[in-house]
C-alpha cells in the first residue's frame, strides 16, 4: 500500500537532487543562453500560511506570503520586469527585442488571492492575473481535489467503488492515505469521464459527511470580491471555465460550452468581456490542440497550460498553448526560481521525456492522434 507514496517521496527527493546539481554546478547558469527564453509565466494557486501535518496532497498548490515575496525578489534581481498579460502578449508577438519580462498567474479565484496575494503584490507593484472558474465563484462545481483530501484526512477506510466493484481503502496513516489520494486520483482523472468524477465525489462527500458547498464557500470569493479584484489596476482577470472540467476529457461542443458560459458569466457579473485563458489543470491528458482551435475560434487573445516550460519565439506562432513554470509549494526555496528562469530544467525535463519515449519516435507518432480524454 505505501509503494505510491513512497514512489512521491522518491520523485520529489530526486526533483530537489536535481536543483541542487543545477545550482552547485552552475549548469544552469551556462546553457541559459540557450535555453531561458523571452519570459515566463508563473502558476500559483493559494497564497497562505503554511499548514502542519503529513497529510497534505495538494500542499504543491500553496505557497506561502513570504515566498511570494521572496519569489517576486528573485524574479527581479535576475532581471525581468513583471508586466501584465496584456503586455507580455503584445512583446511575445512582436519578438524577443532586450527585454525580460515575467507574469504572475494565479487560479481558481480563490479568496486569499484577494486578502493576502493583493497587499503583499501591492507593496511590490506587481501586476498579476486570476483566472476564475466560475462554477466555483457560484458554488455550484466541486473543489473535488480539497474534498477528496478532507474525506481522507477524517478517515481510517474509505470505500470507494472502482470498476462497478466496492472495496476499503485503509488510510490510517499518512503513507496511507497519500497512497489512498493518488489511487482515487488517478481514477477520477484517467479512467473515468468528467461527469462521472464528480458524481462519484459527490457520492463520497455526502457518504463522509463533507460539505461541498461549504467547503467552496469557505476557500472561494463572492462575486463581490471578484468585483473588488478586478477594479485594482494591478489585476487583470481571466476566464478559466465554468464547471473546472478538463476540456480534452468533454467532448468538442461540451467543451466550447463550458468555456462560453464562464466566458459570458465574468462579462456579465464584470462588465468586461476576458481575453485570456487558463486551461483547467492544462496537462497532456487534459487539454489538447483541439482545446486551443476552441478558444482560437471564441476570440482569446492568449491561453496558458500547466505544462512546464519558458516563454520562447515559438510560443509567439501559438499563443493558445503557453507553457507556465508552476511556483510548486514543495519547493518554496528562492533559489528553485533563479534555476527556473535559466530554463534549464524544463530542456532537461523534456530531453528525459524524449529518451523515455524511445527517442522521440514514440512520443512524435502519439501527437498525430491528440487524446480527448
Amino acid at each position: 500500500m505505501n509503494g505510491h507514496y513512497n514512489q512521491m517521496g522518491i520523485r520529489q527527493k530526486a526533483v530537489s537532487r536535481a536543483f541542487t546539481v543545477l545550482k552547485g554546478t552552475g549548469l544552469g547558469r551556462v546553457m541559459a543562453p540557450l535555453t531561458q527564453g523571452c519570459g515566463a509565466v508563473f502558476m500559483m494557486h493559494h497564497v497562505r500560511p503554511a499548514r502542519t501535518g503529513d497529510f497534505q496532497p495538494n500542499r504543491h498548490l500553496e505557497i506561502t506570503p513570504d515566498f511570494l515575496r521572496q519569489a517576486v525578489d528573485r524574479i527581479r534581481a535576475n532581471g525581468y520586469e513583471i508586466i501584465s498579460l496584456d503586455e507580455a502578449v503584445d512583446l511575445l508577438k512582436s519578438g524577443y527585442g532586450h527585454r525580460r519580462y515575467a507574469v504572475l498567474t494565479f487560479d481558481d479565484g480563490y479568496r486569499d488571492n484577494l486578502d493576502i496575494a493583493l497587499p503583499i503584490l501591492t507593496e511590490l507593484q506587481a501586476p498579476f492575473t486570476v483566472f476564475v472558474a466560475t462554477g466555483l465563484i457560484e458554488r455550484t462545481s466541486e473543489l473535488w481535489w480539497l474534498a477528496l483530501e478532507r474525506v481522507i484526512a477524517e478517515n481510517d477506510e474509505v470505500v470507494f467503488t472502482q470498476a462497478g466493484e466496492e472495496s476499503g481503502i485503509s488510510c490510517r496513516d499518512a503513507a496511507e492515505k497519500n497512497t489512498c489520494f493518488e489511487r482515487i486520483v488517478d481514477y477520477l482523472t484517467l479512467e473515468v469521464g468528467e461527469l462521472d468524477q464528480r458524481k462519484i465525489i459527490r457520492a463520497l462527500a455526502e457518504k463522509y459527511g463533507v460539505d461541498l458547498a461549504e467547503l467552496a464557500e469557505s476557500l472561494m470569493m463572492t462575486w463581490d470580491e471578484v468585483r473588488q479584484l478586478a477594479s485594482d489596476p494591478l489585476v487583470t482577470i481571466g476566464a478559466h471555465t465554468h464547471e473546472h472540467y478538463a476540456m480534452a476529457r468533454l467532448d468538442s461542443s461540451s467543451a466550447r460550452a463550458d468555456v462560453l458560459k464562464g466566458m459570458k458569466i465574468l462579462e456579465m457579473e464584470l462588465g468586461r468581456r476576458p481575453k485570456h485563458f487558463a486551461y483547467p489543470y492544462g496537462k497532456s491528458h487534459a487539454v489538447s490542440l483541439r482545446d486551443a482551435d476552441i478558444l482560437r475560434d471564441i476570440g482569446f487573445s492568449s491561453s496558458v497550460t500547466t505544462l512546464p516550460g519558458v516563454l520562447q519565439s515559438s510560443n509567439a506562432r501559438d499563443p493558445m498553448m503557453l507553457p507556465r513554470v508552476s511556483l510548486n509549494g514543495r519547493f518554496q526555496d528562492p533559489a528553485v526560481v533563479d534555476q527556473y528562469l535559466t530554463g534549464a530544467p524544463f530542456a532537461l525535463y523534456r530531453a528525459a521525456r524524449w529518451a523515455a519515449s524511445g527517442f522521440g519516435v514514440r512520443s512524435g507518432f502519439s501527437r498525430l492522434f491528440p487524446s480527448t480524454r
